[in-house]
């Protein structure tokens, strides 16, 4: 009976140091297995950029308009990123390729801007756009609702522009984000102010959380906030950086 009960014992303590051992490995930020046990934060957000009928040019009249924000005054926020020639950026959701020019411009053609997306449509504009301005410093990336699909430490800066709030999966996607920026790298994110009472409707429909938990969000996957930058012409959005830790 003695030796029974000191063989049970034995397989509980190695069972359950295997237990904690795989707990330990799954908490680690970055893991396959952490990311892969995300669940959605907004399930089909992304829906209609995914859609093979997606109609591109409906989509340049919507983003390329003097009543959106971020298009009006899309020169002060290029320049408030702060590339310099030689750079590598990665514009997360380009989209149309509002920030696109901008970017090429100021990393020249010794640097690089990945345009990146989920909308395959999109990233075939944006790689027609580009072969069309001879930006050879730009290139088209398609990426999914989970990855940036950026080589590692493969970029300086990584802006996030009004597609924060689209990030489905956003521990993972930050994740992979971290692993794209070069150390001591930083992310830029512009994206709408949340407030109960003051914001919209389609603002507090649509945009899933505010400022305060972008923040928190971001900060728990290896970024230190770097503060914000005002001045910017920006009433419904923030413009806001990281550094990658």
């Amino acid at each position: 009976m003695t030796t029974l009960v000191g063989r049970a014992t034995l397989v509980d303590m190695q069972q359950l140091a295997y237990a904690f051992l795989v707990l330990g490995l799954a908490a680690c930020a970055g893991t396959p297995g952490a990311a892969a046990t995300e669940a959605s934060v907004k399930p089909g957000i992304n829906d209609s950029f995914t859609d093979p009928d997606l109609d591109v040019d409906k989509f340049v009249q919507r983003f390329e308009t003097e009543s959106r924000e971020v298009f009006a005054n899309r020169s002060r926020i290029a320049r408030a990123v702060g590339l310099q020639p030689g750079m590598a950026v990665a514009d997360i959701g380009a989209g149309t390729g509002v920030f696109v020019d901008f970017f090429a411009r100021d990393v020249g053609t010794t640097g690089a801007v990945y345009a990146v997306d989920i909308a395959p449509k999109f990233v075939d504009r944006l790689r027609e756009r580009a072969a069309t301005r001879n930006e050879p410093q730009v290139r088209a990336v398609l990426c999914t609702d989970r990855d940036v699909a950026l080589p590692e430490a493969s970029v300086d800066i990584v802006f996030v522009c009004d597609t924060y709030h689209h990030f489905e999966y956003p521990h993972t996607t930050l994740g992979s984000i971290h692993r794209a920026l070069r150390p001591g790298g930083q992310l830029v994110i512009v994206d709408f102010e949340r407030v109960p009472g003051q914001s919209s409707d389609w603002i507090l429909g649509h945009v899933r959380c505010d400022r305060a938990t972008v923040i928190q969000e971001v900060t728990s996957e290896g970024f230190e906030f770097a503060g914000a930058t005002e001045g910017l012409g920006l009433t419904e959005n923030y413009f806001i950086r990281f550094t990658r830790q």
